[in-house]
């Protein structure tokens, strides 16, 4: 085996098509067709079932070799950053998953102010309404709703933040008065499509008002705040996306309260670097010092 064929082997595994990881690799399709089948070669078996309608699949010996060349791209990235001191340097590119409504609402206006006093580093913010895999590199930093269960990470809450029930004035005074949470079950709610849900945490329609009424449905919270703007029904938001809108209003404010917690993770391997430490320390400090803003405290 050499790097270069477990380099393209990754690749192929991470973009599921030959076609785009030689886009991503700055190959063409043949070079890297024929990588993965010197690979197999050398190893004697088969890695990948190839079909034209679901590209390229991993076999069981395929996912064998997967953790052994991950530590291999690990390794080698660590030593040739730590060789060239490019590691410890405050500089370099950092890539950042997070959900979309705190993405856009916290993580990049914090992140602008970074870059005043760091201009040397470089951030992607892939501000997402799905889960962002470190084991796959979609990011070097993941901001996730739920602590990974395992893996070689490095997590650490981030913080909590709080979560009402809001509608406009319009439909509040339109529709039927809600005085108490028995009266929720005449109305609607925007809400999550359960099935495509990324994580557990999101259900908490069911935890408010069970049997809730959702004709609209979608996996994106930044929708349905669009969707509750309508003045048609209801919904469950993120204090940090919808408490500034002077168009919204909380509803049941005493009876309907919801706290979730954002965890931040990178991988053990990424440590050692500076610019990804000292980019996880400013979040986790913005985050305590806007702690009133995220719980919505008077």
């Amino acid at each position: 085996m050499n790097w270069d064929d477990l380099r393209v082997f990754l690749a192929v595994l991470r973009h599921g098509s030959a076609s785009q990881a030689a886009r991503q690799l700055g190959l063409n399709h043949t070079t890297v067709a024929r990588r993965i089948r010197l690979l197999e070669e050398a190893l004697g078996t088969l890695l990948f079932e190839r079909s034209r309608s679901h590209g390229f699949t991993l076999t069981r010996d395929g996912q064998q070799l997967v953790p052994h060349a991950e530590a291999v791209e690990q390794a080698l990235q660590a030593a040739s950053e730590r060789v060239s001191g490019s590691g410890s340097a405050l500089a370099g590119h950092v890539r950042i998953g997070c959900t979309e409504a705190f993405g856009s609402h916290f993580v990049v206006p914090e992140l602008t102010r970074f870059q005043d006093s760091h201009p040397d580093i470089s951030i992607d913010v892939l501000p997402v309404p799905h889960f962002i895999s470190l084991s796959r590199r979609e990011a070097d930093i993941a901001i996730t709703l739920e602590r990974p269960a395992r893996g070689p990470y490095v997590t650490r809450k981030l913080c909590d933040y709080r979560l009402a029930l809001y509608a406009t004035p319009d439909y509040l005074a339109r529709e039927a008065p809600i005085r108490s949470r028995g009266d929720l079950a005449r109305h609607r709610f925007v809400n999550y499509v359960q099935d495509l849900a990324f994580s557990a945490q999101l259900l908490y329609l069911d935890e408010v008002a069970p049997g809730a009424r959702s004709p609209l449905r979608s996996t994106s919270v930044l929708a349905q705040h669009q969707a509750v703007l309508q003045s048609r029904a209801l919904g469950i938001l993120p204090c940090f996306l919808a408490a500034d809108d002077p168009r919204l209003q909380v509803v049941l404010a005493d009876e309907v309260q919801l706290q979730r917690q954002f965890w931040m993770s990178y991988s053990e391997d990424l440590r050692r670097l500076r610019r990804i430490t000292t980019v996880a320390e400013y979040l986790h400090e913005r985050a305590r010092a806007r702690e009133d803003w995220l719980l919505q405290r008077a």
